[in-house]
């Protein structure tokens, strides 16, 4: 099944392999515009037959990046630099997406950081500053903004980043939310301001659309796959295509980690919500991706450092699988 083609809404991807997407913090002059590194590195990892590459978090606001090397979309000067990369991942036969991020108060950045309320991420981090309504409706609007460039840029498809303990993230859990308004309080309260990023999306974008999550937060009083598989419905009804499933960093600490331990998470709520899942966290081997297919477990593999260590990870797999894959024509003498 790792080979075989996936219906995206509009989309058909030529296989079930995702590039998950992850920080490259290499825009050096900190314009957050396209360097000669990501336009070497993404379309790598088409050649390296990669069915769907999602583009590292990028930025709806200068304010929101996580590090000032981060990749932006919060400006149209930066979409000529992004259609360019859409181009040459497209040239060599995959498609791509790009994540629309908001780092909150895990920002790492001079001056003042915002957040749903006032708590540090730890001891070591800057107090940020609790958001106003009209900072929450200015960001809201950042995200629809990034949106547009996205469909400008010729990307196939949007993720809106809600996991990793960044601004959504906060919103949802109650360890970093204490809002005493329409954004805060119960569980609908604090999905509120995801709800209206979404529906604010919607309104510019009408291609694939999908949502990382982090689908525990490994504390006593955070947020469990079962809150996620609430979520995940009301994430459906409004229209997004699939759950990209990870986990943790709401709060300090890591959770512990083996081959596949967030694998279990994406297929709960595929099941629960009845909704398209991708699973992601140590799949580095064919047959244990396989096994998560056949079994229903998830829909799409997200593979992440391991395709920082093996650009041509699907050759590997196809050849541990007896699956065709064929080479780009260029390589056809060395297959």
């Amino acid at each position: 099944m790792l080979f075989t083609s996936y219906p995206l809404q509009k989309l058909t991807l030529k296989n079930r392999i995702v590039m998950s997407p992850m920080c490259m913090y290499s825009c050096f002059d900190e314009t957050g515009r396209v360097t000669d590194w990501h336009k070497i590195h993404y379309p790598a990892r088409a050649v390296g037959q990669v069915g769907l590459i999602i583009v590292e978090a990028s930025a709806v606001t200068p304010q929101g990046r996580i590090s000032p090397y981060d990749l932006g979309i919060w400006s149209d000067d930066q979409v000529l630099g992004l259609r360019e990369l859409t181009g040459l991942v497209h040239g060599q036969g995959s498609h791509i997406g790009i994540q629309l991020a908001h780092a909150g108060r895990k920002a790492v950045l001079d001056g003042p950081i915002l957040a749903p309320s006032a708590i540090p991420f730890d001891d070591k981090s800057k107090t940020p500053e609790a958001m106003t309504a009209q900072q929450i409706a200015e960001t809201v609007e950042a995200f629809k903004a990034a949106a547009a460039r996205a469909k400008e840029a010729d990307f196939d498809v949007v993720e809106i980043h809600a996991a990793h303990g960044y601004l959504i993230n906060e919103f949802l859990s109650p360890l970093s939310n204490r809002r005493e308004d329409e954004y805060g309080g119960d569980r609908d309260g604090r999905y509120r301001f995801l709800r209206e990023i979404i529906d604010s999306v919607k309104t510019v974008w009408d291609g694939p659309l999908l949502v990382r999550i982090s689908a525990h937060d490994y504390h006593p009083e955070g947020l469990t796959p079962e809150d996620y598989v609430y979520y995940a419905r009301l994430m459906k009804t409004q229209g997004v295509d699939l759950i990209d499933v990870s986990s943790g960093a709401v709060v300090s600490g890591p959770p512990k980690v083996y081959p596949g331990y967030q694998v279990p998470f994406a297929e709960q709520i595929r099941r629960g919500a009845d909704v398209p899942t991708g699973a992601v966290g140590l799949i580095t081997q064919a047959e244990q991706a396989e096994e998560i297919l056949q079994n229903g477990r998830a829909d799409l593999i997200f593979l992440g450092r391991e395709l920082l260590r093996d650009p041509f990870w699907a050759r590997t797999a196809a050849k541990q699988l007896r699956a065709e894959l064929a080479p780009p024509k260029q390589y056809t003498r060395s297959w």
